[in-house]
Parts: structure tokens; sequence; C-alpha cells
């Protein structure tokens, strides 16, 4: 009985485990945290830690080491006054450690760091909205299969309908009251659904897996697609990633421009520098000896030929051009919702058409039934109105799909 009772929780798992479900929103999420592009967002961090590193170095001291041995040609010489003089070598030789320390640049250390921060938040937004961009994609496939699995559900109605059929045309038959044969066109219809059906599933397998490679998630053929979308009401308020993208852009010329206000500013640095060599600063002692020497200096680029000015006017145009993108990329959204929304009105009067066309062709259907029972009509004829009930219905589940993708394509093209 524990025997039983384990394979019966075995089997109920594992038919949990079978019966995976996904929504379309699990499907955006997934696409954004799986996809390889996903990972520069990383890889941009740790790019713009070291090279905030390596522009912070500027605030601590520069140490350089500099040696050199020469042999010149010519000395300084002493008049016979001062003969007791010993003349200086020829061959010279001298090595300095030298300390530079920044004390002031006028801020341009820190509006680097700002420079590079907003960099940062460019490229990262950069690869948010290449990421947005594949929603639509996800869409396509999404309800693609939500589409075969509504065409599995009705083809598997049609053929459970023709098999009771098939029972009934079998016994009229047997006791004389439908023509011979008629079984044999059911059976050839029941096998035409068997192909469909294998069609069906061969496509839909075909866009689960390519699904499951986008997400980067397990889906085979039991995974169950859930059919969740809901929309309120249509709105025609942009919320895109782009323009989130357009304004970093801005922050970034801004903060350019920053940076370029401050490179002409006056630097002070102090300095110290310890050597050894012969001869020192000592020039009459022709010895080796230590030396050194600490001080402040200054420096200030007061004229640049207005290459700064430039430089800051050409950010300004670039500022612009960001604008125009802006103006450009909201007219285009806007073209492409309100085509949207007439694609979506469409699609909905197609619905009420295909309710009143399904109503009348079960009116048919029926008579054909209670004529096909009466022998009055062969079953070519009543396979002919049930096929065509099948495809209004088919055509109605497609409609429904295509009505919930073209909002889903709303959204995504609105930014919600």
């Amino acid at each position: 009985m524990k025997q039983l009772v384990l394979i019966l929780l075995l089997l109920i798992g594992w038919s949990s485990v079978a019966q995976k479900s996904i929504t379309l929103e699990e499907c955006y999420q997934l696409v954004t945290e799986n996809y390889p592009l996903a990972k520069q967002s990383k890889l941009l961090d740790a790019q713009n830690k070291l090279d905030a590193e390596v522009i912070a170095t500027s605030k601590l001291p520069q140490l350089s080491l500099d040696a050199q041995a020469t042999y010149q040609s010519d000395v300084i010489e002493f008049p016979l006054a001062m003969s007791g003089i010993e003349p200086l070598n020829k061959d010279q030789y001298r090595a300095t450690v030298s300390v530079n320390q920044l004390i002031y640049n006028g801020g341009a250390t820190e509006a680097s760091l700002d420079l590079k921060s907003a960099q940062l938040k460019t490229k990262q937004k950069q690869v948010e909205v290449s990421l947005y961009q594949l929603k639509q994609q996800i869409n396509q496939l999404y309800f693609s299969v939500l589409l075969a699995q509504e065409s599995q559900l009705l083809l598997k109605a049609k053929k459970t309908q023709l098999e009771a059929k098939l029972k009934e045309v079998q016994s009229g038959i047997k006791y004389g009251v439908i023509l011979p044969t008629s079984d044999k066109i059911l059976e050839a219809e029941l096998l035409k659904i068997r192909q469909q059906f294998n069609a069906l599933e061969s496509n839909k397998a075909t866009l689960i897996e390519t699904l499951s490679s986008l997400i980067s998630q397990p889906l085979n053929t039991s995974t169950i697609f859930q059919n969740s979308l809901t929309v309120t009401q249509l709105q025609t308020e942009i919320a895109r990633p782009e323009l989130e993208l357009f304004q970093l852009k801005k922050e970034e010329i801004e903060n350019s421009e920053n940076l370029l206000s401050k490179q002409n500013a006056p630097k002070l640095l102090g300095f110290a520098t310890g050597g050894y060599g012969n001869p020192g600063l000592n020039m009459l002692d022709n010895s080796f000896q230590t030396f050194y020497t600490v001080g402040i200096k200054v420096n200030w680029n007061i004229f640049d030929s207005n290459a700064n000015k430039k430089q800051r006017e050409s950010l300004a145009i670039n500022k612009d051009f960001i604008e125009n993108e802006t103006e450009i990329f909201k007219l285009n959204t806007n073209i492409a919702l309100n085509q949207q929304q007439k694609e979506i009105d469409k699609i909905e009067s197609f619905i009420t058409s295909d309710l009143e066309i399904i109503n009348l062709r079960k009116d048919v259907l029926k008579s054909a039934d209670s004529q096909l029972k009466n022998g009055v009509i062969t079953s070519s004829a009543y396979i002919t109105e049930l096929t065509n009930l099948y495809e209004d219905e088919n055509t109605l589940v497609r409609h429904k799909i295509q009505l919930q993708l073209a909002k889903a394509n709303y959204n995504v093209i609105k930014g919600e």
C-alpha cells in the first residue's frame, strides 16, 4: 500500500512538472535577464569602475624615477684667477626621484568622474533599449504558440464530432438507412485531421524551441502558455526606454561641457625631487653628491586659440541633434500607435462578423446532421458543412489571438 501511495505521489509530481505553465510577462522578464546581451550591463559596470579608478589616481602622488649618464664635448672653464678650482668632468651622472602632488585643478577630476558615470548610464540604457526591442519578437512567438494550441483544441473537437458521427453512419449502413461507403468518407476525413494535427504539433514545437532559446528557459510542447493578457484602456502616452536614453545622452553632453569648462582652469601642484649625481646642484663641486628640491608650481593655459569654446559649441549642436531625434522618435511612435489602434479596431469588427457567421453555420450543420441521419444527403455533403463550421471557428480563434497580439504590440510600442 505504501509503495502504491509513493508511486501516485511521484506521478503527481511528474505531472506537475510536465504541465509547467508560463505567461507573456514571464517571457519578457526572462529575455531581459537571460539574453546574452544582458551580460553587457555588468561588463560596462566593471569597466566603468576601472576607468573611475584610473581618473581618481590624478589626486594621488605621482612618482617618477630618472637616471642618465652623459658625456659632453665641452664644460664650463674658469679664468686663470680661479685656477685653483677643479675643472668639471666631461662625463656626468645623475639619478633622481620626483614626486608630484596635484593640489588644485579647478574640479576637473570630479567633472571627469561625473562624465564617466553619465557615459555608463547611457550605455546601460542602450542595452536596455536593445533588450526591449526583443519584446515584439517574443509577442509574435508567444501568440503563434497560443494560436497553435487553440487550433489543436478545435481540431480535437472536430475529430470527436466526426468519430461520433462515424458510429451513427456505420449503424445506419448496417440497417440500410444510409448508403454504403458513407463511413469511408468520414474515415478519410479523420485521417486528414490526424495529418493536420501532426502539422500543428510540429509547427508548435518549432515555435516553442525558438522561444525557449530566446529566454534561456526549458520549454516543451506540454508547457501551458497562459492567455492572460489584460488591457484595460489603450493609452497613447509614450513611456519607451528610448526617451530615457535621449535624456541620458543630453545629460552626458552637459557633463562633457562641464569638463571642458574646467580644463583651462589653473592647476596647482606641489613637487619634490631628490637625487644623487656628479655634479650635484653645486656645479663647482666636482664630486658625487646628494641633493633635493621642493616647491609648488602653477600651470595655466591662458590661450588655446578658442579650441575649448569651439568644442563646447560642437557639443551644443550634438544636443540639438538629440532633441531632433527625440521629436522624430515621438512622431514615428505616435504614427505606429495610430496604425496599431486601427488594426485593433479592424480585428474587433472581424470578430463580430465571425460570431454571426458561426451561428449561421451551426444552424446549417444541424440541418445537415438531420438530413444525413435520414439518408437525404451524403457524408460528403455533411463533411462540407462541418468543415465550413470548423474553418469559421478557426478564423474566429485566429482573429481573437491576432487581437491579443495587436494589443500586446500596442503596449510594447507605447512602452508599457
